[in-house]
């Protein structure tokens, strides 16, 4: 069973991703975690405190699922992406438009976590290109990532249907033609 720590952050997460940023108090929390009055306050002291919790947890949840397969060839990275994105606009879309939330309003120190975990990502995205195709593939990481945040975006605001695999596989062909 998870602890009262993790329901209020799971909560949280939803919360954010359903209703905004705005919707983030500790009461709302509470309610929507099933906790008592002031649970989530005694974890996170202040609403301060309880965005950057959100913030850290939501980075730890992405860590957690990453599961970052090895890559050897375009059709597998073609494959790995597009399963990533068909995840994070499907079963984890609440979470993607929290994250995208948080991004857009927390302070620049408390959106670290999240910064460290996108660049994780695209480490793992220019050291895959570097194999597949040398660096003036790598030097693309920008355009495909950029493509995949586009895809996301579209799914999760305006189309959660929009195919995937076509748009990047030809921005993974277009990383490893240049």
């Amino acid at each position: 069973m998870s602890s009262t720590r993790e329901r209020a952050l799971d909560a949280a997460v939803i919360l954010v991703g359903t209703e905004g940023v705005r919707a983030l108090t500790h009461g709302r929390v509470d309610a929507a975690a099933s906790l008592p009055p002031g649970s989530t306050s005694n974890h996170f002291r202040t609403r301060a405190a309880l965005v950057a919790g959100v913030i850290e947890w939501i980075a730890m949840q992405e860590r957690a699922d990453a599961g970052v397969p090895e890559i050897h060839s375009r059709a597998q990275l073609i494959a790995a992406l597009t399963r990533m994105i068909e995840a994070q606009s499907g079963p984890l879309a609440a979470r993607t438009r929290a994250r995208y939330a948080l991004f857009l309003e927390a302070d620049d120190e408390a959106v670290v976590p999240l910064r460290l975990q996108r660049a994780g990502m695209e480490q793992w995205v220019r050291s895959i290109l570097f194999d597949l195709g040398g660096e003036t593939a790598a030097v693309h990481t920008a355009f495909l990532m950029a493509t995949g945040d586009g895809l996301l975006l579209h799914r999760i605001t305006v189309d959660p249907e929009a195919p995937i695999e076509g748009a990047i596989s030809q921005a993974v062909d277009a990383a490893l033609r240049a």
